[in-house]
């Protein structure tokens, strides 16, 4: 199934407009989540929205919202006042200027979107737009309106579309200052810094995302896989500390050494294997909740071929 668009419209570059779609780029619904379970009796728990004072349950209808002034004080603000102030600029991505890419800070960046032409026309005016951008090796920064808010967004071209990168605003930003005040200032000797130098030369390369494993991720599945077929679970030894702090320059001079005998021996042309371990993401079917558990059906082990049937990616829809 084709992923559902957050967000439909126009691209607009002076009097140059197309329809496009805006997707998401990233995912988490492929992570391991859980439910909250009731320990005595295996059922999942349910969320109610309770009155506050009263305690008692509210309707979908009778909740608004309210800006907090005080203790127990609030400003009711109603949809339709919220509708009121919605912004013109609802159901197009109006490009206001261009700026080099280096000029924007990381820190304002939020997430990563596709951008695509949204049906058979405005495919022209698309390209067009994409190819100006491209030529002139800078982001075109524009506003879009997401969920009532409008947003910056920054957009350059990734290979056929366009990337659009929500961009925080300075209020969003907290400063450097107050965090790096207290950092002290040391002098660094020639030799350290050789030292690190070499460190950081021995594991330089070249940046593959397919070669990371979400360690963690993987540990959540065999626990998952192991507690399925009934195997038991043994707690594993806190681990030791590190002991005393050791000179600086010491532990420069022991960790390259220790870089140069793990140096691994030269291999074959071609392309590098995954560091992610084989079973990765390989899940049995949902674990069956407590009642069933006490039923004790026979435990089978495993099959290695069998993969997990994940939900497919869902996004809510915004705008």
């Amino acid at each position: 199934m084709a992923p559902r668009a957050n967000w439909k419209g126009f691209l607009r570059l002076s009097l140059v407009t197309c329809p496009v779609a805006l997707y998401p780029a990233t995912s988490d619904t492929e992570k391991v989540s859980f439910n909250q379970i009731n320990r005595k009796t295996g059922h999942r728990i349910k969320y109610a929205k309770v009155d506050a004072d009263t305690g008692e349950e509210v309707a979908a209808e009778d909740i608004m919202k309210g800006y907090k002034v005080d203790t127990d004080t609030y400003i009711e603000v109603s949809k339709d006042e919220l509708d009121d102030i919605a912004l013109e600029s609802t159901h197009t991505i109006e490009i206001d200027e261009f700026v080099p890419k280096t000029d924007i800070d990381n820190r304002y960046l939020i997430r990563p979107y596709y951008l695509v032409p949204d049906g058979k026309v405005g495919h022209d005016a698309f390209a067009v737009i994409r190819e100006t951008i491209r030529g002139m090796n800078k982001v075109a920064i524009g506003r879009v309106v997401l969920t009532n808010r409008e947003h910056i967004i920054a957009l350059e071209p990734l290979d056929k579309g366009l990337m659009g990168t929500l961009l925080r605003y300075p209020y969003e930003v907290r400063s450097e200052k107050e965090y790096f005040a207290d950092i002290q200032d040391v002098k660094i000797t020639k030799d350290m810094l050789d030292l690190a130098r070499h460190i950081v030369e021995k594991k330089s390369g070249s940046f593959e995302p397919d070669r990371f494993e979400d360690h963690y991720e993987s540990a959540l599945i065999d626990l998952i896989n192991k507690k399925r077929s009934g195997i038991s679970i043994t707690a594993k030894a806190a681990p030791k500390s590190s002991g005393n702090v050791i000179n600086l320059m010491d532990a420069l001079k022991r960790s390259l050494a220790g870089e140069k005998q793990s140096v691994p021996a030269p291999k074959a042309k071609g392309k590098k294997p995954r560091i992610a371990s084989a079973g990765q993401r390989e899940m049995l079917l949902p674990i069956s909740g407590k009642r069933a558990a006490k039923e004790e059906p026979k435990v089978q082990a495993p099959k290695k071929s069998e993969k997990p049937v994940r939900a497919p990616v869902r996004s809510k829809k915004a705008g």
